[in-house]
């Protein structure tokens, strides 16, 4: 009998991209979810969903939630899809008796969780780092010399996903334009957000480096580039490409992970300086991530790997993948193209340089490119694709 996978988080499309690749390896595959009715749970491929709490609303009722799930079902790998996910679980380890999780342990994840130790440890790895400055708690922002900052810049906190009390929150990065942008931004974060980030705005396309590693052994290797994203001035790609990546930086992001003892998959994302041509590194996530599905039209299946390792089959990923192959999320590219129509480049923190507002928004009318692949849309799945549809347009 095919092992079980229960596969969290369904609305992510990292959670369809695993439920398809698992379920045609011949797992039976599991889906849970906040609202019951998600992306991933309506494959062909996945057997069952359920509803669950919130691991950002309520870690705790969702992590106790899991575990009813799991006994249920009778599963024997457990497959996390997001850092909050992964945070509510490793807070009650108990939970997770008999199950396997293929991933690095809790310490090794909140370590790479950590964008202010990454990049520390970045720099002795030889990557370039963004010049930063660090705000530890609210009471440091009055004695902070703007003066001393160069903008644009971005605000991050150093980790995404923070403990509030009993909850999670989830924060992302905001782009600051001057002085006055910069102090209404940190007034609007929780102290809970904090330590922050304050970092030089790289202005280029992004690049991401994807790992699977196990037991000391680099298994598989992908990369691609960020074409477009939502926003537009930087956030989740809704266009993007594979591409072959400089030796010494898949070399230099494979060291960054040794020195973390990693295991299992991870994506380091880079920014490439459009004047010097200068990856610049930005985070780590130690998770799927959203583009997982060009990885796996490109030729690298990384869920089925990451499974077969896991259950100690000494495997490896293709030595090549097939470049040049472009992956669409369709509601998505609609959002970028809305957000370019309805908004200037100012109100959108677009860089300076950049295409132009018609250039881009000529670029996104273009349907279809040789190479390109539709992500969620599939012909012999299109439940997702009709699902996703209906919740777009509220009518579910």
């Amino acid at each position: 009998m095919s092992r079980a996978v229960l596969v969290t988080d369904g609305e992510q499309r990292s959670a369809l991209a695993a439920v398809r690749a698992l379920g045609r390896s011949g797992y039976r595959v599991y889906v849970c979810s906040r609202n019951g009715r998600s992306l991933a749970g309506a494959s062909r491929y996945a057997v069952d969903e359920r509803r669950v709490a919130s691991p950002l609303a309520n870690p705790s009722a969702f992590a106790r939630e899991l575990r009813s799930l799991i006994d249920h079902w009778r599963i024997d790998v457990l497959l996390p899809m997001t850092e909050e996910t992964f945070n509510a679980i490793f807070a009650q380890p108990a939970l997770l008796e008999g199950v396997c999780v293929p991933a690095a342990n809790a310490e090794q994840f909140r370590a790479i969780s950590d964008k202010k130790r990454v990049l520390e440890v970045a720099r002795s790895c030889g990557l370039n780092v963004p010049a930063q400055h660090i705000i530890s708690a609210p009471v440091d922002v009055e004695q902070l010399q703007t003066g001393d900052l160069r903008f644009p810049l971005v605000v991050k906190p150093t980790r995404s996903v923070n403990t509030d009390g009993d909850t999670q929150s989830k924060r992302g990065a905001v782009h600051c334009r001057d002085k006055s942008q910069l102090l209404d931004v940190l007034a609007s974060f929780p102290s809970s957000a904090y330590p922050l980030l304050l970092q030089q705005r790289i202005i280029g396309p992004g690049v991401g480096i994807f790992l699977l590693i196990w037991d000391g052994e680099l298994v598989a290797s992908f990369a691609h580039r960020r074409l477009r994203e939502r926003p537009p001035a930087g956030g989740v790609s809704v266009y993007r490409e594979s591409i072959v990546p400089e030796p010494s930086l898949l070399e230099r992001s494979r060291a960054l992970l040794d020195r973390f003892g990693w295991r299992g998959v991870a994506m380091i994302e880079y920014k490439v300086e459009e004047s010097s041509g200068v990856p610049f590194i930005m985070e780590i996530n130690g998770r799927f991530w959203g583009s997982l599905q060009l990885a796996i039209d490109a030729g690298v299946d990384f869920p089925s790997l990451l499974l077969a390792r896991a259950s100690g089959q000494h495997v490896f990923g293709p030595d090549t993948y097939k470049p040049g192959i472009r992956s669409r999320w369709e509601w998505g590219g609609v959002d970028y193209l809305l957000a370019r129509i309805r908004h200037n480049d100012r109100e959108l923190s677009i860089p300076p340089g950049s295409p132009s507002r018609a250039r881009a928004i000529l670029s996104a009318l273009v349907p279809w490119k040789r190479g390109d692949r539709l992500e969620v849309l599939r012909l012999d799945d299109p439940a997702p694709f009709l699902r996703e549809t209906r919740q777009y347009f509220r009518w579910s």
